[in-house]
């Protein structure tokens, strides 16, 4: 006898379809599981039948064969539990065999007691599901309103094989997860607890975190202790655009997959922020191991990744970054194969001028040394320096600052409407290249097509090039971060204040990495 039902693997962040053949026939009790399984595999043959027992079943007594079929793709994890053991209860006629199981993917680890354990990358497995043409998917409860984020496809929330069995015998039937009730445990875009009014002062540094959230540009903050540095980073996400569905779903597999997503939490809203400590390593940063999960990069995707003393992170971990923030995707190969995960992302980096932090500062004294400053700040490759459009310092502030009477900082709603406002213009004026992300995205052919200038502003920029001895790449970002400028005045053509407040963000790598 034979009884076939789907699962589904991961690859990346892209999940395939399984199936699950199960063969048996009345001889000395075995049971075998082929199809090229990983060890977490072929130990689901004691918690399927453990979980059989506990959960009222017989446990056929015949000679059985699982094959998960391609034979020739490599199935890991747990996941296939809950598919193995439904087939087998349909061989055995526990389940009806006149239940159609055709149309339906199982999901699900089985503990002991045959309750259903929550498994990663849900929502990439519903999606393979959908694309197969399958129409219902059977998940653990836990996870369940992640899977129903996909449309067009009916999600079960099964607690136990109890429940399932029932379910399929048509005895005590389970509805379809509500995709109307899961904005409740969704997280909500815009909500947040901090606003960019709490920042006093900076006006040039908040001037300068507004076009690089507008055109989604990298950004280098710089200056003593204390100056707002990361209190300006943390609120960047607070000013951001809300995710459109697409980068919504894209970031919710990456996190599904990394088994980082909050429970009960179907769709992702509001864009990552990830601030990892300098003590990382660098495959925790571009993702790894021996079956390749996203790192930090990939999760920030979408949203910001914010690296706070910079120089204190290992030269081999910031020039691992290099590649990702120009290609926007990193491709990770091990012998298990070749995953390619997206990673578009804002690298927003904080640093001290120097190891005491008062190199440059007019009241403190720097105890540091000259070849200790040199040192310090050289721990920031140039390549990478060149990757990041807007450097700015933040100078400490006075005490009239800090304190200033009859002036209300701006909120991060009124900044935010700005920056939605220079998207929205940018997509108008892009058109059919409109779905690239921002401006920050546009390569050569786009930089000539879209960044029209006048001539006072090409002469300012050649002079500019010659005398600060720019590259190629710089000369591109400051074409596009004097694109943002314009957007943000809804200018079509670059002018020469454009370019020129664009080249003062590109000027402090020659206070601290120049001669």
């Amino acid at each position: 006898m034979l009884s076939t039902v789907f699962s589904a693997g991961l690859f990346g962040i892209d999940g395939f379809l399984v199936s699950v053949e199960c063969n048996g026939y009345k001889s000395i009790p075995s049971f075998d599981i082929v199809g090229l399984p990983d060890l977490a595999v072929k130990e689901s043959k004691e918690r399927v039948k453990t979980a059989c027992f506990n959960s009222g079943f017989r446990f056929p007594e015949m000679n059985l064969t699982v094959n998960l079929a391609p034979a020739d793709r490599k199935k890991e994890g747990s996941a296939f539990d809950t598919a193995i053991l439904v087939g087998i209860l349909h061989l055995g006629g526990i389940i009806r065999q006149e239940v159609r199981l055709a149309d339906k993917c199982f999901v699900g680890e089985l503990s002991l007691s045959g309750e259903l354990r929550a498994v990663r990358g849900t929502l990439c497995m519903c999606v393979a599901a959908k694309e197969a043409g399958l129409s219902e998917f059977y998940a653990p409860a836990s996870v369940a309103a992640e899977a129903a984020a996909v449309k067009g496809i009916d999600v079960y929330s099964v607690k136990n094989i109890r429940e399932l069995v029932a379910h399929l015998n048509g005895s005590a039937k389970l509805l379809p997860v509500n995709r109307s009730e899961l904005d409740a445990s969704a997280s909500v875009a815009g909500e947040h607890k901090i606003d960019f009014s709490d920042v006093r002062g900076q006006s040039m540094a908040k001037r300068a975190m507004e076009i690089a959230a507008a055109g989604g540009h990298n950004i280098l903050l710089i200056g003593p202790p204390g100056t707002g540095k990361s209190m300006l980073a943390k609120r960047l996400p607070t000013i951001l655009p809300e995710m459109t569905f697409d980068e919504a779903i894209e970031t919710t597999k990456i996190h599904s997959v990394a088994g980082t997503l909050p429970e009960g939490v179907a769709l992702l809203s509001s864009r990552p922020f990830r601030s990892p400590h300098h003590t990382m390593s660098a495959i925790s940063l571009v993702g790894g191991g021996t079956n390749p999960l996203p790192g930090e990069v990939s999760l920030a995707n979408n949203g910001i990744l914010f690296l706070d003393e910079l120089p204190e992170f290992p030269k081999l971990v910031t020039d691992s970054l290099r590649q990702p923030l120009e290609d926007r995707k990193i491709t990770i190969t091990r012998a298990s194969g070749r995953v390619t995960y997206p990673c578009s992302f804002m690298l927003v980096a904080a640093m001290n001028p120097c190891r005491c932090g008062y190199f440059g500062h007019p009241t403190r004294k720097c105890t540091c040394k000259d070849t200790d400053v040199r040192k310090y700040v050289s721990r920031i490759s140039g390549p990478l320096l060149d990757r990041i459009d807007i450097q700015i310092e933040l100078p400490s502030l006075t005490y009239e600052e800090i304190n200033k009477k009859g002036e209300t900082p701006e909120s991060s709603r009124d900044v935010r409407a700005r920056v939605v406002a220079a998207r929205e213009y940018a997509r108008e004026r892009m058109g059919k290249d409109s779905g690239k992300f921002s401006n920050a995205e546009l390569d050569a052919a786009n930089i000539r097509k879209y960044c029209v200038t006048d001539a006072s502003a090409d002469a300012l920029l050649r002079a500019a090039y010659d005398k600060m001895g720019m590259s190629v790449r710089g000369h591109d970002r400051i074409m596009r971060v004097a694109r943002t400028i314009a957007d943000l005045e809804r200018s079509e053509v670059i002018r020469a204040n454009h370019i020129a407040e664009a080249i003062q963000y590109r000027s402090l790598d020659k206070k601290y990495w120049g001669n």
